[in-house]
């Protein structure tokens, strides 16, 4: 009996709540979909990172699992209270306590294993999606494999598993303390809406207003992490607070007989809104943290594949790379080794030279704006005792400034397909990296070199900002190209070899070219911090010996494609859980809107009036976590994503990420918002 009962009442939840038994699918999906990432990852052996993927997935796992523990929790819990009644109604009838409680389970059980068998299916054919999309971001060909690990089935069981059992042990311990009359009046005490010092409370909505607002205004200026941390914890709790003091706001206003009230179904609307969010207004602060980290986690995931797509190729412009501390390699071994692999390939050696000054690196230290006035006087001048630390305690700029001979600077171009450049009279170029030209311009070089020649001073003559390999092969940052007299008279501060292929490197080539690296023998070693620097990229930072450019592309796409993916996960995973409550709520209510809409249609409201009534109600009720949410994401976002931009040169406004986070936010909000508006109207309809 409690089997054909059990069955028949999953059945009617399923209607009742198939937004959720919907998500639950989606979820589930995802979970196998990126499960296979940690035990079916072909691409992981490809490369020397073939844990990180795992580990990030891993990662976003543990707040996936939070969240839809969080879900599944409040779902039962809400599938309890909407049925107290009916479970009261058991107990008056002789059904014993322990009876109900496994009746409950068991309808709980069947729902989520539908959920679960039918995001298993769902699941094999997004991991197929998945894997073609990572295939096609690393330029891998990928054909349709369908494979089955017992790894990644168990993963995903667990963790569905343990999520579902955490929500219906603690739902048992909830019924064990419930008796007929809580069991009767549950699903009233919920909807209780206790309307006391309003007044008072109404204070909290400009006071979070106001808070909002400062977060905007100071958030770039936090300096400490103890500021930041504070400011995120008023933060949350103006979040919170909020929906308590725009409810009593709106109660407070209603009671006054604002202008507005009377205006149409206002009236009717205001009243909805403020008892739904009173009744709400903790679950309300939950979505719109959950939306705020959704936006903020897919926000990420653009940023960095916008890197990818954009920036990425030019940072390893030449075929191979190779970088030696001892100004008289020849790189035979490295020619013999690079041979072997690929025949017929064409070499160009040069030096990279020092005039044993810190010319430039001080005007870079004191010019750039990452860099503001850490190294500046108060006067605005170098200070040279900080930034000679610097130089020698990190790997950022030389400690001494790089040159480059001008014929080797125009071979280079000509290899790379870039027009040759002339030098005047008394005049240097300065090559600096793509990201960094407009600021350049915009500080003005000012910059003069005395002593070089007997002419006296040299000036900037241009500043190009060409893709050059300048992450410690051509210099770090920046570089100083001078007549190859002048570049005569200097000292070689080290040497450089690229080689072009005639095809794409093979894999292996690198791995080799790195067993004959060595450490620099103490002849060779002239300077100090005479190792390879990378400059002043510190979001996205490579720097290595030897450089073999699809090699190296492929594993910088596969290390940020681990962060992509997870974060996309997260983000669409967060959105997902957040709207399946909001949707869930207005369904549930639908019936008891019912009578509402039926009193209003007798009052003479047309139908379409009714539908647009109904339309209105939701839009309110949806888009308040969401438009709260944005605007608090924004400033985060608008703020990590200005300095991703200033720090990786990608070509994008900083709101560029942004509106497309809100883009794709609102493209799933859209979906769920149909299926409740759909459903509302049936309901309320009787249909």
């Amino acid at each position: 009996m409690l089997g054909k009962l059990s069955l028949r009442n999953m059945k009617r939840s399923a209607k009742d709540y198939m937004v959720y038994v919907l998500t639950m699918t989606i979820v589930v999906a995802l979970m196998y979909a990126f499960n296979s990432l940690i035990f079916q990852n072909e691409l992981a052996e490809y490369f020397e990172l073939v844990d990180l993927m795992a580990v990030m997935i891993g990662f976003a796992t543990v707040f996936i699992v939070l969240i839809v523990a969080w879900l599944i929790n409040y779902m039962v819990r809400f599938m309890l209270e909407k049925r107290s009644r009916e479970f009261g109604i058991y107990l008056l009838l002789g059904m014993k306590r322990k009876m109900i409680s496994r009746l409950y389970m068991r309808e709980n059980v069947l729902l989520g294993g539908v959920a679960f068998l039918l995001g298993m299916l769902a699941g094999v054919l997004l991991q197929q999606v998945l894997r073609a999309v990572m295939y096609a971001m690393l330029q891998q060909e990928y054909r349709l494999h369908v494979s089955f690990h017992a790894n990644t089935i168990l993963l995903t069981v667990l963790l569905y598993m343990g999520c579902y059992l955490l929500a219906l042990l603690r739902c048992k311990r909830k019924f064990r303390k419930m008796n007929i009359s809580g069991l009767m009046h549950a699903e009233r005490q919920n909807q209780e809406i206790r309307e006391k010092y309003e007044p008072a409370k109404r204070v909290l909505f400009p006071l979070s207003c106001l808070f909002i607002a400062m977060f905007w205004l100071w958030f770039g200026h936090l300096s400490s992490g103890g500021e930041i941390v504070i400011f995120l914890v008023g933060l949350v709790l103006t979040i919170y607070l909020f929906y308590l003091g725009i409810s009593a706001w709106l109660i407070c206003y209603v009671r006054k007989g604002g202008n507005r009230i009377y205006c149409g179904q206002n009236l009717f609307l205001i009243r909805q809104f403020a008892s739904k969010i009173r009744t709400m207004q903790f679950t309300f602060g939950t979505l719109t943290a959950l939306f705020t980290l959704a936006l903020m986690g897919t926000s990420v995931s653009f940023m960095f594949n916008d890197y990818e797509n954009t920036v990425l190729q030019g940072k390893f412009p030449f075929d191979v790379q190779v970088y030696s501390a001892d100004t008289t390699d020849d790189f035979a071994d490295e020619r013999e080794v690079i041979d072997r692999y690929v025949e017929g390939s064409t070499y160009y050696t040069y030096s990279i030279y020092t005039d044993g000054k810190n010319r430039a690196n001080g005007w870079i230290l004191t010019h750039l704006r990452s860099w503001g006035t850490m190294y500046q006087n108060p006067d605005g001048t170098p200070n040279w005792p900080l930034i000679e630390e610097m130089l020698l305690e990190e790997h950022t700029y030389y400690w001494q400034d790089t040159y480059m001979a001008l014929s080797d600077y125009n071979a280079l171009r000509r290899i790379l397909g870039y027009e040759e450049k002339s030098l005047e009279q008394g005049r240097y170029l300065l090559q600096v990296k793509p990201r960094l030209l407009e600021e350049v311009l915009e500080a003005g070089v000012d910059l003069e070199l005395e002593g070089l020649t007997e002419e006296g001073v040299l000036t900037c003559g241009e500043v190009i900002g060409d893709p050059f390999s300048q992450d410690g092969h051509n210099g770090a940052d920046y570089l100083l190209v001078v007549s190859d007299e002048t570049a005569a008279g200097m000292q070689p501060y080290y040497a450089e070899m690229v080689a072009q292929l005639p095809k794409e490197a093979p894999k292996g080539l690198r791995r080799e070219l790195d067993d004959l690296v060595r450490e620099p023998e103490e002849e060779f070693a002239l300077f100090p911090s005479g190792d390879l620097c990378c400059g002043s990229d510190n979001i996205v930072s490579y720097a290595a010996v030897n450089l073999v450019r699809r090699e190296l592309v492929l594993e910088v796409k596969y290390m940020l494609s681990s962060i992509v993916i997870p974060m996309f996960y997260i983000g669409l995973v967060f959105v997902c859980v957040a709207v399946t409550v909001l949707s869930v709520q207005q369904l549930s209510d639908s019936a008891k809107y019912r009578f509402r809409y039926e009193v209003l249609l007798k009052l003479g409201m047309g139908r379409a009036a009714r539908s647009r009534l109904i339309f209105k109600q939701l839009a309110a009720y949806y888009l308040c976590p969401a438009l709260l949410a944005i605007l608090i994401s924004g400033k985060m976002i608008l703020f990590m994503s200005g300095r991703f931009v200033a720090m990786t040169g990608v070509p994008a406004g900083s709101g560029k990420f942004f509106l497309q986070s809100i883009l794709l936010f609102f493209g799933i909000y859209l979906v769920y918002f149909a299926v409740t508006y759909v459903g509302f109207l049936r309901n309320v309809e009787g249909t």
